[in-house]
């Protein structure tokens, strides 16, 4: 197993900062026993009067579901720990566990739901909307591009192998469209767009900005539809979160450029500003970007970070649903950042050189961690081979940088 002994390597053992009480999104006594509300949402209440050992042997702790396992063991320097436990449990929670509510996710331009589990997990749902093989047409702006729930799945293994672990975990999943969304959702709105298509099949289309019509629905085979879940983060209601705008945004118009595009000692004065003028912030920046260019996502607007931790905490790398969709181009304009402040982590640049070696093979690597998905292939072999390609120019840029 290559992904195995990627892992082993002394770059993947980097120690993380001593986690402190101050550190910990939530500071729970794992003694403690904890009541689910019933309300439907992810919230949990201390009991009263806690039994600091349950009739088993077990402590309370053991009894959590593991979504609530993952939400306390969040902290200030990564979303999960580099060998955690609880990932395959939650993956295969994601996959497997009996839906017993859908409802849509309201903002957002295309169709997502929300899919509760009987142990109050949520997940985020996005059905498939194109195939693996097809490509984003070469005319398409990057803002009218769909959202694909295998690039998704592919965001989060891909960052894990790039030692971030700042995309909250994903799995594949085959979803009944009748009995896990039809027949149990509570979504009025949601409810009056199911129809039996001509050809026999269950479709939907749901309400949204874009690609929510009758000419954009979701159709099962017949009522199996593949799509992506993603573990939702803690309710922001205990955990809030703060949203930023990336200086790299793109315009999102057709014909004006951001002025990152037209003004080449733009880091210049990204450097001056907060939160950039001090700390890792801005290296943690080129980070996400590097990931981008690995697969290819333009849509990288904002960025968000938990407010208990401050500035001096790491980005989560949400929505990565327009990555891996095009393998035949590179879009050299993401890695702007990179180019124009010449500064990288050092252990990210070790990571990226390790990640072109025979041994470690940044395309073998990640085919062998989709290969466990349910929905493998999770993505074409031209879209793997790219990654490599992707691979040499960021280091290729990386040695500019060094040359200068």
């Amino acid at each position: 197993s290559k992904l195995a002994a990627l892992f082993r390597h002394p770059l993947y053992k980097i120690p993380v900062p001593e986690v402190t009480e101050k550190d910990k999104l939530f500071v729970v006594n794992p003694m403690e026993k904890f009541s689910l509300r019933s309300s439907g949402s992810d919230e949990w209440v201390s009991s009263s009067k806690a039994e600091t050992l349950l009739p088993t042997g077990k402590t309370a702790y053991d009894t959590y579901p593991t979504w609530l396992k993952f939400h306390i063991g969040i902290n200030r320097h990564e979303l999960y720990p580099r060998q955690d436990p609880l990932l395959p449990m939650l993956l295969r929670d994601l996959a497997t566990q009996r839906i017993v509510s859908s409802v849509q996710k309201s903002g957002g331009t295309q169709l997502k739901l929300i899919m509760t589990f009987p142990n109050y997990g949520q997940a985020l749902f996005k059905p498939m909307k194109q195939t693996r093989d097809q490509e984003t047409p070469a005319d398409f702006f990057y803002f009218s591009d769909f959202e694909r729930h295998n690039a998704e799945i592919a965001a989060f293994h891909l960052d894990r192998i790039l030692d971030f672990r700042r995309i909250p975990p994903v799995s594949g999943r085959l979803v009944n469209i009748t009995k896990e969304i039809r027949d149990i959702t509570t979504d009025k709105k949601l409810a009056k767009t199911f129809f039996i298509s001509p050809a026999g099949n269950v479709c939907f289309y749901g309400e949204c900005s874009y690609y929510c019509s009758t000419e954009h629905a979701l159709c099962g085979k017949p009522d199996r539809l593949e799509g992506s879940m993603a573990a939702l983060l803690p309710d922001k209601t205990l955990a809030k979160r703060r949203s930023w705008r990336s200086p790299w945004r793109r315009s999102y118009h057709k014909s004006k450029k951001a002025e990152w595009e037209l003004n080449p000692n733009y880091c210049a004065q990204v450097r001056e500003t907060p939160p950039y003028d001090r700390g890792h912030r801005l290296l943690d920046l080129i980070d996400m970007t590097i990931l981008d260019f690995l697969m290819g996502n333009m849509d990288r607007h904002h960025y968000e970070t938990f407010e208990k931790f401050g500035n001096d905490t790491f980005l989560l790398h949400l929505d990565n649903g327009r990555g891996f969709g095009t393998h035949s181009r590179d879009e050299l304009s993401i890695l702007a950042p990179l180019q124009q402040c010449c500064s990288i982590k050092k252990s990210t640049y070790l990571r990226l050189q390790l990640l072109a070696t025979q041994p470690y093979r940044l395309s073998d690597v990640l085919r062998e961690a989709l290969a466990a998905d349910p929905l493998a292939p999770v993505l074409a072999e031209p879209h793997l081979r790219a990654l490599d390609r992707r691979l040499g120019k960021v280091l290729v840029a990386v040695g500019h940088c060094l040359a200068r």
